[in-house]
């Protein structure tokens, strides 16, 4: 009997629709909480803040390639820290103040915008939706980057600069959109459009990033 070929397509990964389900858990909050456009961009940029926790994770539990002494993740894992935290907290203050009217000025460091998030999330009942976000996060790193090996063959130089692409190219997608959907007072096909993009960017960042980890071949190169 010849055997059973294992599917290589993206969409057999249970990650895949497990990020999903996560990213369709606000559409319950606009529907039935009433939500608007500041607590979708904020549920947005906290998960930035939960994907450079599990970034940080994935660089502890790499496994150096040739050339990376392990000393290396004394260096480059407080470096990453560090710039990372920067970026989402210039960044977090950016939807404060397009989407909640908060003036620059209220935010003297890390320490206020961590209380002005938590008292938005208790506001908003963002809890839910967070860990549902939290739940796919660690599913993909348990299954895809421990059970799946990728620790061996990822480089702590890629994961180092792997969550800016996500933050860069996503998040000045959502800003604009979000701006645009403030600016027609947030009616619910378009916060659905705003989901809907977030959901589909995710969905190919995942797929090509676990291609290239997994090593199997991204769809159209050879």
């Amino acid at each position: 009997m010849p055997p059973i070929a294992r599917s290589t397509s993206p969409w057999s990964r249970p990650s895949v629709w497990l990020l999903v389900a996560a990213n369709l858990v606000p559409v319950y909050g606009v529907l039935v909480l009433g939500w608007a456009v500041f607590p979708l961009v904020l549920l947005f940029w906290i998960e930035n803040v939960i994907v450079g926790a599990f970034n940080i994770l994935r660089m502890l539990c790499a496994r150096p390639a040739k050339g990376e002494a392990a000393a290396t993740k004394l260096f480059l894992i407080p470096f990453f820290t560090v710039h990372y935290g920067m970026f989402t907290f210039v960044h977090g203050v950016f939807v404060f103040v397009l989407f909640a009217g908060d003036g620059p000025g209220g935010f003297g460091g890390p320490s206020d915008l961590t209380v002005g998030a938590w008292d938005a999330v208790t506001g908003s009942h963002l809890g839910w939706p967070l860990l549902a976000l939290v739940g796919s996060h660690l599913f993909s790193f348990i299954s895809n980057y421990l059970l799946g090996g990728e620790f061996r063959r990822t480089s702590l130089q890629q994961l180092m600069l792997r969550p800016y692409g996500r933050i860069v190219v996503l998040h000045v997608a959502i800003l604009i959109g979000g701006i645009f959907v403030h600016a027609l007072g947030s009616p619910i096909w378009a916060l659905f459009l705003l989901i809907g993009l977030k959901l589909a960017f995710d969905v190919r960042a995942h797929m090509r990033t676990h291609a290239k980890e997994g090593g199997a071949p991204e769809a159209g190169e050879a």
